[in-house]
């Protein structure tokens, strides 16, 4: 059997090989690249902490550190590189250029539940800010849904209800500020739901 069919066993062997050795090489190189972006991210983080967004954004060359742009065009596919797209779109967020940040929220796909929300929430801002309170107020309730964050999810009801308020639509509105109230009566959000209910039934 061996050696009449020699040629296509040898085929199969080689073909497991190669197919071993390139996802040995993909998972080191992904293990690398992880680290890479940690480190490059980390060196970045100092600037963006103090409120340097236009640094942080384009890195400092002449001390090769990387920017948060570069980090996520070579290793968006890391952690480190997807949490890079979060931090940018807040940089451009706060300097007022919400369509770059609009851009980088909606592309952001973390695997942490509250970072996911916020950058839901931040999609929202976007619109908020740009004048578009429709689009704001779904993605503020699209943020409440997946927040996982009690703190948040009111703050997000509260913002969805006063932008539907804006787009018209106020039934939708009541029906958040009573949610907001019934799931977090003690939040100081709940009292501005009530303010804000008295007002829409006037």
């Amino acid at each position: 059997f061996f050696f009449q069919y020699k040629k296509y066993v040898s085929w199969a062997v080689t073909g497991v090989i190669v197919f071993v050795v390139a996802g040995f090489i993909y998972i080191n190189n992904r293990q690398a690249d992880s680290e890479k972006a940690t480190t490059a991210l980390g060196e970045i983080m100092r600037y963006y902490d103090k409120g340097e967004y236009q640094t942080a954004i384009n890195g400092v060359p002449e001390k090769n550190i990387a920017g948060l742009k570069d980090i996520v065009e070579n290793y968006g596919g890391t952690q480190a590189g997807d949490l890079a797209k979060f931090y940018i779109a807040n940089a451009y967020f706060s300097q007022g250029n919400y369509d770059e940040a609009l851009k980088y929220f909606d592309d952001f796909g973390g695997s942490y539940p509250v970072l996911r929300a916020s950058a839901i929430a931040g999609v929202a801002a976007c619109y908020e800010a740009k004048g578009d309170p429709k689009s704001a107020a779904e993605n503020f309730e699209k943020a409440a849904s997946k927040s996982t964050d009690n703190q948040l999810s009111p703050e997000y009801l509260h913002r969805a209800a006063r932008n539907y308020v804006l787009s018209g639509k106020k039934e939708r509105a009541i029906e958040l500020l009573k949610k907001l109230k019934k799931e977090y009566p003690t939040s100081s959000h709940a009292r501005d739901a009530d303010r804000l209910l008295v007002q829409l039934s006037s």
